[in-house]
């Protein structure tokens, strides 16, 4: 039984399911398409919604050095993530990372713990979106009313209850529709939306840096208190552990950069382009991250983040100390909701392929990988997914889901960070396009991080892990270990 649970797939095996033989997945994707695509999938609801809580909640404006440990975090990670994205140029990520490192189980169990990032990141995004369309469309007068673009679980200040979230279900549709069409016309348009995104970012620093107050940075590390919250939770607040409490809750601004490794199949020359795109995209978004929350930090004071400031923060600091530029705040709007619409674009990118090579291992039926005529592109797998995150979309309030991809990103980093430690030392003859330096020191350091940033989320996530973990052990002991062809395989070379 041992055996078949972590029967391995070969590297040669990848390298062949790897060959553009016309048959499989259309490969069209540049180093800068990669890159376009990581900064589509980082720069969205962390950094316009995240670094607020994170200074009213943890650090004040020493969330800056949060965002700082949180991106040697995902440095760290995304070093492993190149290593094996150059070795082995196959979608699926750190599933099938795991497959050839660790075995069928650990496979299975990260393939399926990417269901927590991908699929509930994009759930967690759409009703974001959905939040900020409406206040986009406040500036024409216009709404859509509460009942329409809220869950069952919500109600408003006037006793209103929502029924389902209709905005949310709608970008998710529109954005299933284009990743149908094809990964090319898909990235496409995502590049168009990280300029527009990245263009407003950059006009905030610039503009905004001219209104920092330099009282609003001092002290620049608070003293270390407790801070109870309107909910009634406390927090750690300033110090270190308010350093640290503040990169766990801007974690959920990096998530996406891994999203990038998903596309090893779709991808001209992956060993060179993989770790380009990967450490490229990161690279550019935690200097972006830096620079923004140190303005925004400086612009605002700590008591807006956490009263009339808490929502649409950047929004609010532009139109409440930035006298003048008022067009920039509608601008920042605009680039929101762009920057959602590309986020959750990655997201359920990701989530099909990561399936994609599930079920062409046979852990996951069929439907998964067939591929559409035409486009070339698991068609039936994006409308699974939309059927799925739109359940959680519509119905489900947005902070229960966004925990939970959190906590299920880092698990996944943290198994490939151990994978790249483990393919040094079992397989140093293999040809790698990228090494990570310092191996197995930066995994070692990989995996304490993000491992401290799961200790920080707390018992509540833990426990929803293991329920969802629990759930996947069920269905790979009754389904995926009898239908995997790894264990077919074995089972007929032993006849």
């Amino acid at each position: 039984m041992a055996n078949r649970l972590f029967i391995k797939k070969s590297i040669p095996k990848l390298m062949v399911e790897a060959a553009d033989d016309g048959k499989g997945l259309k490969r069209s994707l540049t180093a800068f398409s990669l890159i376009a695509l990581g900064i589509g999938a980082i720069i969205g609801a962390g950094l316009f919604v995240r670094t607020a809580a994170a200074a009213a909640n943890n650090a004040g404006p020493s969330v800056t050095l949060g965002f700082i440990v949180a991106g040697i975090g995902c440095a760290l990670a995304g070093l492993c993530y190149a290593e094996f994205a150059s070795m082995i140029p196959v979608s699926g990520s750190a599933y099938t990372y795991s497959y050839a490192t660790m075995g069928e189980l650990v496979a299975w169990i990260i393939g399926w713990d990417l269901v927590l990032e991908y699929a509930l990141g994009a759930a967690t995004v759409s009703i974001a979106w959905s939040e900020y369309l409406n206040k986009l469309l406040g500036y024409f007068d216009l709404n859509i009313p509460y009942q329409w673009c809220h869950s069952p679980f919500e109600a408003s200040v006037a006793g209103t209850h929502g029924i389902m979230n209709i905005p949310a279900l709608f970008i998710l549709f529109l954005l299933s529709i284009l990743l149908i069409r094809g990964a090319r016309e898909s990235a496409l348009v995502n590049a168009i939306i990280v300029i527009t995104k990245v263009s407003i970012v950059i006009l905030f620093i610039v503009f905004g840096w001219h209104f920092i107050n330099p009282a609003n940075h001092t002290p620049f590390i608070p003293e270390a208190t407790k801070f109870v919250d309107a909910q009634g939770v406390s927090h750690n607040f300033g110090g270190i552990l308010g350093i640290l409490g503040a990169a766990g809750v801007v974690f959920f601004a990096f998530i996406g950069f891994d999203a990038v490794s998903t596309a090893a199949q779709e991808t001209k020359n992956p060993k060179k382009a993989m770790p380009i795109g990967i450490l490229g995209s990161l690279v550019i978004c935690t200097v972006l991250y830096i620079l923004f929350s140190y303005v925004l930090t400086g612009v605002a004071t700590l008591n807006d983040f956490r009263t009339a400031g808490k929502e649409a923060s950047v929004t609010y600091a532009i139109q409440t100390y930035m006298t003048g530029y008022g067009w920039l705040a509608k601008l920042v709007t605009i680039a929101i909701l762009a920057g959602f619409s590309s986020v959750i674009l990655v997201m359920l990118y990701g989530q099909s392929r990561v399936f994609y090579s599930m079920s062409k291992d046979g852990l996951v039926p069929r439907l998964f990988s067939d591929l559409h005529p035409k486009f070339r592109t698991p068609h039936k797998s994006n409308w699974v997914f939309l059927g799925f995150v739109g359940i959680f979309a519509c119905f489900i309030p947005q902070d229960i889901v966004g925990d939970m991809t959190s906590i299920g990103t880092l698990f996944a980093f943290m198994l490939v960070c151990a994978g790249v430690w483990i393919m040094r030392v079992k397989s140093p003859e293999l040809k790698r396009g990228f090494k990570t330096p310092f191996v197995p020191w930066v995994p070692i350091a990989g995996i304490i991080v993000c491992g401290a940033m799961i200790y920080g989320l707390g018992y509540a996530n833990w426990v929803r892990l293991f329920i969802w973990m629990a759930i996947g052990f069920i269905i790979y002991f009754s389904y995926s270990i009898r239908k995997s062809k790894l264990n077919k395989e074995m089972k007929n070379d032993k006849k």
